[in-house]
């Protein structure tokens, strides 16, 4: 009779050797090296962490799920999902309110807990290989836990008081308790899984996409559970628990603003704001990368409006070039605010640049914007200039940028190499990019932190490839073994 593969493949891995734990204590020691040199160098409070802070501060002093408007009045908000500001409420009542870098050392330590757990996870895809060996589990675990602990990338983003890096952490923790449940159906890993999810939506809205990707896995393994009935509770149980704090999130946004609103609004506006949907259109329009995304999408409203700062591609014609010109006069004489006037002018520019040309507004920019957010060098948190292919302004930081690119580049065909050996647990993994990637495809506005929750994906993908190469190269040929 054929032994069972599960069975083999579990017992392949083996336990942790001590040369294993030596490797684990080494990355883990110079991820917290590097992140703590990151910490000294490059800590900053600005933009999104405020907004997260402020939440967390009139939780803590009223008791009210409140924000500081733009009006400069205090008013109940609904633009932020509370994941990430309960974790500044326990932060700040443990540490001091309003100490944000206290909360930022906490993230370091968690997304090393999740480097773990994604090589844990590594170790189990890698001995699902036909070709596995006794060692491939472990050499994995090692490649992954490197990859993962020394990215400087997901790193960068540690170091912000923002929810990249609890995200990642879910993530990570939502595919151990995946293949765990693969392999030993039962209510442990099902909360765990549950959990991770839950808490990943709950940091942002489409951490949704990782139940979308990885509960079919779920529910294949119950096929191994003979009971029915107590597969059915379970099912029943981890529902209700993962649709409990949004049903319950929902319920406040419908008291409060008498709006449905389960999880958070794709603008990031609350009800009685104005929506500049004609600006947005525009945007969507002629924006391709990060320069523009920060240079004028995040400067307006409030900035002043420079038609000088917009690239050709903003214009068809000299007659759109002059509207948008006289836009921004109107738009800075009106007290850089984007009037209903100036917003459907905005739009009127959108249609007549859809209607010339379609395919490049729906089709071609979504697919550049989305280039864009993978292949970036990702130096949006460090001290470099944005447009770092200009060699001509800043060698070096243009050479510092262009080594970052290569780095991406070369996470992403490890990634490649890794899919190509079909590795267990594969689907899934592509499932969630692809998903994310489509959802991405939808933004006016790109960011390279939009394609950052893909990275666990892409650390275990590369190393289960750098374990089975290293396995390769390590054979010595038959006939140099039998000399």
């Amino acid at each position: 009779m054929e032994p069972n593969r599960e069975s083999q493949s579990t017992s392949a891995a083996g336990p942790l050797t001590r040369q294993l734990l030596l490797h684990a204590g080494l990355a883990l020691a110079a991820g917290a090296a590097l992140r703590a040199w990151m910490l000294l160098h490059w800590f900053e409070v600005y933009g999104d962490p405020l907004v997260y802070g402020g939440i967390a501060k009139n939780l803590l002093l009223h008791g009210h799920y409140d924000l500081l408007k733009a009006s400069g009045i205090v008013g109940p908000t609904l633009i932020r999902l509370p994941g990430y500001p309960f974790y500044l409420v326990a932060c700040f009542k443990l540490f001091g309110m309003e100490n944000y870098f206290a909360p930022v050392c906490v993230q370091i330590a968690i997304e090393l807990a999740g480097c773990l757990l994604l090589a844990a996870f590594a170790r189990t895809m890698a001995t699902g290989l036909r070709t596995a060996d006794s060692a491939l589990g472990r050499r994995a675990f090692a490649a992954t836990l490197w990859l993962s602990a020394l990215c400087p990338f997901t790193a960068s983003y540690a170091l912000r008081p923002m929810t990249e890096t609890l995200t990642l952490f879910s993530l990570a923790l939502a595919m151990f308790a995946m293949a765990w449940f693969w392999q030993r159906p039962g209510w442990p890993p099902a909360l765990i899984f549950t959990f991770a999810v839950t808490f990943c939506t709950l940091l942002r809205p489409d951490g949704a996409l990782a139940a979308i990707a990885f509960a079919p896995v779920m529910l294949l393994a119950l096929r191994k559970r003979p009971n029915l009935l107590a597969s059915a509770r379970m099912i029943a149980v981890c529902v209700l628990l993962a649709l409990a704090p949004f049903a319950a999130w929902g319920w406040r946004n419908w008291q409060v603003f008498h709006v449905i609103q389960p999880l958070a609004p794709r603008l990031a506006i609350d009800p009685d704001d104005k929506p500049n949907l004609g600006w947005e259109r525009w945007m969507k329009s002629w924006c391709l990368d990060f320069v523009s995304t920060f240079e004028v999408y995040w400067q307006i409203p409030g900035e002043t409006f420079d038609v000088s700062t917009l690239p050709a591609r903003a214009f068809d014609s000299e007659a759109q070039y002059q509207e948008t010109a006289a836009l921004a006069r109107d738009y800075n004489a009106g007290g850089k605010r984007i009037t209903a006037n100036i917003d459907a002018r905005f739009g009127k520019l959108a249609d007549e640049r859809l209607a010339a040309h379609p395919w490049r507004t729906r089709i071609w920019l979504p697919l550049g914007r989305l280039a864009d957010m993978w292949l970036r060098p990702r130096n949006e948190n460090l001290p470099v200039e944005l447009d770092w292919w200009a060699w001509s302004r800043h060698p070096q930081q243009t050479a510092v940028s262009w080594a970052l690119a290569a780095l991406n580049l070369l996470y992403l065909l490890l990634a490649v190499a890794g899919l190509l050996l079909r590795p267990k647990f594969a689907w899934p993994l592509i499932a969630y990019m692809i998903l994310r990637s489509l959802l991405l495809l939808t933004v006016q506005a790109p960011e390279a932190r939009y394609t950052l929750e893909c990275f666990p994906m892409l650390f275990v993908l590369g190393g289960v490839a750098l374990a089975a190469w290293v396995g390769r190269s390590g054979k010595r040929p038959r006939s140099a073994t039998a000399k």
